[in-house]
């Protein structure tokens, strides 16, 4: 498996925020209100994906007081991650569509709720896509020095 790129992750938010832009533009009246709990959720989400990097990044340098982490688990967690970060990609471009369709519009009290809401959303997403990207980072497996010193220069 590949790491993950930055740049492709940003590039999914950007054509998924002008997508979602122009349909919201057409379809504006007919949706239903943005909803409030992603945030939140979509924060929690992004802790854990946190706290398993760091326990994991521990696990893998095989820091006193840890227990070695099984192969198979950190498999797992890079799919994990990298499922995270593609996904919080993808949504947080939904929500970045939201908001630049309702950003025309903060004069009126529900698209300014849902104008703030979004933006919210959107960086509670780019919190969840930082967290996956460290704990795709902290499943990889160190370099050890003893193979550096080997290879001819």
């Amino acid at each position: 498996m590949k790491p993950t790129k930055p740049g492709v992750l940003a590039g999914i938010l950007v054509v998924v925020a002008l997508l979602t832009w122009i349909l919201v533009r057409q379809f504006y009246a007919a949706l239903p209100t943005v909803p409030w709990t992603a945030i939140p959720t979509v924060l929690l989400l992004a802790v854990g994906e946190a706290y398993s990097a760091w326990m994991t990044r521990a696990r893998i340098a095989r820091k006193e007081g840890t227990k070695p982490v099984e192969p198979l688990a950190v498999a797992r967690l890079a799919a994990l991650a990298k499922a995270s970060s593609y996904a919080g990609a993808l949504f947080a471009g939904v929500f970045a569509g939201f908001a630049l369709h309702t950003m025309s519009m903060l004069t009126k009290e529900t698209p300014r709720t849902e104008f703030f809401i979004a933006t919210g959303s959107v960086l509670a997403f780019v919190v969840l896509i930082a967290a996956a990207l460290f704990l795709e980072h902290a499943c990889r497996i160190p370099k050890d020095p003893d193979d550096a010193s080997q290879r001819p220069s």
